[in-house]
Formats: C-alpha cells, structure tokens, sequence
C-alpha cells in the first residue's frame, strides 16, 4: 500500500480514490491532505439486546456466514446480531468517520479463539480458510448498498480489527514460546485479514489492524527475532493499510523492524508519554506511519474523575471529552509526527461505554476536532 503512485486524486465519501477508480497509496495522499480520522472497533450493545442472547446469535451468524446463508431465513440471528450490526455500523458512519471499523461486539479473543479451537479438534491451530470469517464484515458486505444509499455515500471506507497472534498465543497457550505454534496462530490471523479484504461497488476495506493489547505489558517469553518472523507473516498479504494496535510502546522499536507492517497505532490521550517513545525521524527511518489515539476512551478513569468532582451521574456530554481538549491534542501530535501521522482517532474501542449514544459522541467530537483543525 505504500508504493509512490503518479496518478491525480481525489477525497472520494472519505475514501481515497485515483483518478483511475483505484484505491491510492496513504503514503502520497498524507503529504497534502488531512489526517484520517478511523475507529478501533469495540462499540457498546444497544441497550434492547441482551448480551446472552448476541453471543448465542454470533455463534450461529458464524455458521452462515461460512456457509454464506441467508441470514434473513433465521429471525433470532436477524433480531440479535444482523440488524443489531447494521444498525451499530450505521451510527458509526453517521458520526462522520473516514475510515469506520466494524462494530466489535463480541469478545475481542473469542471472536477468533472459538475458531481456532474448532481447528485444534483436527490437530492444529491453523483455521481452515473458509472457516476464517469475520461475521460482521460479511453483514456489512451484504448491506453496503442499502447503507450507501441511506446515508448518502458512494462508497463505504472499511476498517477490520484482527485481534493479533501474540494476543491469541497468550489467551490459548501461555507465556511459554513454540515457535512453531507461533507461526501456526499468525498464518491463523492473517487468514482471518485476508478474507475480510473487500473489493466491491459500495465497500473496500482500507485498513487491516492486528490488535495487539498485551504487546509490550505481558508477553510471550519470545526473543526480538522470532517475534519479528511471527508479525511479518501475520502481516504477509495486500490490498489494505496494515496498522497494528498496541496498548504499550515499550517495544516499538521492534514493531519497526517489522517491514510488513505500514501504520504503528499508539494511544495518547489517557497515556501522553506515549508521544515520547517514537518520533518522525524513527519513522521516516524505517518508513512507517504513525496513527495516534487524540480522544479518552478509558471510561472507568473518566467516571471516576467526575465522581471526585461530585458528578455522580454524569449526562453523555459530561462523558465525552470536549472538542477543544481532542483539538489541542491532536494539534500537538501532527506537530511532532508532521505527515507521518496518516491516522488518528479514539484511543481504543468504546465497548465498556454506558450506552451507544455516549460512544457515538466521541466518535463526533473526535471528528470534528480534527477535521476544524486540518
């Protein structure tokens, strides 16, 4: 994604188009346009749904959607997880996203443990290809049209969150590194990326992130090379920016070496030293970009920090940061990383927020915050 590209441009319903019809390269379009404002997916239940009943209604989406079923045939996956996708994923993009990550309901480990298990019954932790399915963004791909037509768009701008091989390794394995079984969970995760690239009239997926929360905090007892071996082929396909997400910076200086990866994503906002661990020169080096979370998403600090002011229950727009703070951030951090910064948005998913009214106002401060500034 990241070769140089002669052709014109143009800001195309904020996705980004040559003049060809085809996708151009973020590394060209950041040097004289805006910083791009995604999502990193978990976005809170409406309050109708239970959450007993999502997770059953996943679990059989799943099934369908790998056997590219009819979801309409069945109302109790239709009431509980397709419509409630659609309708989430809607919001999202009324927000006024760039690039709108589906929205990420279901537990961010399970989501692609429960497939892997299914895969140890026969002896190995590589999920069989057409078993490497995202439900959501196979519900998103069947609505695109519809959604395009209802929100006046030509072309929806896709996100995919992958959770990545060193978080699964951790949850289903342990600290305790086999390289072997590694490589076995990272052929896994980029199965799962390769078959959420979409390429149709109404959606394409511009970014692939591989989630890697624990990356930096608790790790798999793996030296700096084979952690290197094991991200470059989880992140070895094409056809999207490659971003991976990680909650720590403690260890971006291996994330660097990594050639397979295109966009480091680093939170900011609750955690301002983070800025400090990486700098243009260290990317431009090792020409990577930079994507940097300008908006609070750690909604149990926050809480806190309005229940010490004596606001015991604080309305939505209490909740969200105001504008002006994500602005003054974001200033601060295109300052440092200059065009390097090709993303930006919330630090992490919204999942643990009160309701999705809440969530969906950040969403649009962030928005708007950036956008009033670029």
């Amino acid at each position: 994604m990241f070769t140089k590209q002669k052709h014109a441009y143009i800001c195309y319903d904020g996705a980004l188009l040559t003049s060809k019809g085809n996708f151009i390269t973020i590394s060209l379009v950041v040097s004289v346009m805006q910083t791009l404002v995604d999502d990193i997916g978990s976005f809170p239940l409406p309050k109708s749904v239970e959450r007993k009943a999502f997770e059953e209604a996943y679990i059989l989406a799943r099934e369908y959607a790998v056997k590219d079923k009819n979801f309409r045939e069945n109302s109790f996956i239709c009431r509980n997880f397709y419509d409630v996708i659609v309708d989430s994923f809607r919001k999202k993009c009324a927000a006024g996203l760039d690039v709108v990550n589906y929205p990420q309901h279901y537990d961010i480990c399970k989501q692609f443990t429960e497939v892997i298990n299914k895969a140890m019954e026969k002896g190995t932790y590589v999920v069989e290809e057409k078993d490497a399915i995202i439900p959501e963004v196979h519900v998103i791909s069947k609505e695109a049209k519809s959604l395009c037509e209802e929100l006046n768009k030509n072309k929806i701008a896709l996100r995919v969150c992958v959770t990545g091989p060193m978080e699964l390794y951790l949850k289903e394995v342990g600290t305790t590194a086999y390289k072997d079984v590694l490589l076995m969970f990272s052929e896994s995760a980029k199965r799962f990326a390769k078959n959420a690239i979409l390429r149709s009239k109404h959606v394409e997926t511009v970014v692939v992130s591989m989630d890697e929360p624990s990356f930096g905090f608790r790790d798999v007892a793996a030296g700096k090379d084979e952690v290197i071996e094991v991200l470059e082929k989880a992140f070895n396909f094409s056809g999207a920016v490659r971003q991976i997400h990680v909650h720590s910076p403690a260890r971006i200086v291996d994330l660097l070496e990594v050639k397979n990866i295109d966009v480091i994503s680093i939170e900011y906002a609750a955690s301002p030293q983070n800025i400090e661990c990486i700098s243009r020169g260290m990317l431009e080096k090792a020409d990577k970009h930079v994507r940097v979370g300008v908006s609070r998403t750690d909604i149990d600090a926050i809480l806190a920090e309005l229940y010490e002011k004596n606001v015991a229950e604080p309305q939505i727009w209490q909740i969200a940061e105001e504008e002006r703070v994500i602005k003054q951030r974001f200033k601060k951090a295109k300052k440092r990383f200059g065009e390097r910064m090709s993303f930006t948005g919330p630090d992490c998913g919204l999942g643990g927020w009160p309701t999705q009214e809440a969530a969906q106002l950040v969403l649009k401060r962030t928005v708007a915050a950036v956008k009033s500034n670029s």
